[in-house]
């Protein structure tokens, strides 16, 4: 039972659902501090000067500890209409718009009070839209996890979530004791993207925008796109293709 753990952000970019496409089980880590200079609320598209970054206003004030599930949207700044307007203006031409932007502009106006409600409607949304409705998803916060050590934490929720074989970016051997992975008999594997090319608007592909850039450029191409093979690696092939020390042992 192949797994990732991730937080959930705003508009995540394509490395982050090709990780879901590699998963059986998809485990949104949302009962974490809120980073509030991370991806949790914002994210970019492409404009015809370049990448436009979209940022959900959040509260803050006197919450610098507050956990995701605790971060508020401040609904009193008219955010929503912003987004949609500002993706509406540098995508009405691309050739799947009309196809998606429905959707998404019942998710981002409903009353959310929220922001991981929200990031989780619009990742929810692009599964859909991506054909990845095989992958099974569920919180962080609705597991009875008690170990708040960092890698101690992720092999508990590994082992209530059905996890054998965890999913993990390559810089994962900077920050995690990989070997506790091994010691209850969990696979590693490190998902290693290289960015596609894929047809986009305004001038010169530009990588790294939020996958609604490649939803509405490639509409049901998006998932061949998305897909890359190549991109889980195990572990100890990982170390002798990339010199990496063997951290399991």
């Amino acid at each position: 039972m192949r797994g990732t753990i991730l937080q959930p952000g705003y508009f995540p970019w394509l490395g982050f659902f090709n990780q879901m496409a590699c998963s059986d089980v998809f485990v949104y880590l949302d009962d974490v501090q809120f980073d509030r200079r991370g991806w949790r609320n914002r994210n970019r598209i492409k404009g015809p000067d370049g990448p436009i970054w979209l940022t959900v206003p959040v509260v803050q004030r006197g919450k610098f500890e507050q956990l995701l599930t605790e971060t508020r949207i401040d609904n009193s700044q008219k955010w929503a209409f912003k987004h949609l307007k500002t993706i509406e203006f540098n995508y009405r031409t691309a050739p799947c718009f009309q196809d998606y932007f429905p959707e998404l502009q019942q998710i981002i106006t409903t009353s959310t009070e929220y922001l991981v409600d929200l990031d989780i409607a619009l990742i929810e949304a692009h599964l859909r839209w991506l054909g990845l409705t095989g992958v099974r998803t569920m919180r962080a916060s609705s597991l009875p996890v008690k170990n708040m050590d960092k890698t101690g934490r992720l092999v508990e929720i590994c082992r209530l979530s059905g996890i054998t074989d965890y999913i993990s970016g390559p810089l994962c051997r900077n920050y995690l004791e990989l070997n506790q992975f091994s010691e209850s008999g969990i696979q590693v594997y490190l998902h290693d993207y290289h960015h596609p090319v894929y047809r986009q608007l305004h001038g010169e592909f530009v990588p790294f925008m939020g996958t609604i850039d490649l939803i509405m450029n490639e509409g049901p191409n998006s998932t061949g796109i998305l897909k890359n093979p190549e991109a889980l690696i195990e572990f100890s092939k990982y170390k002798s293709r990339n010199g990496v020390p063997d951290l399991l042992e």
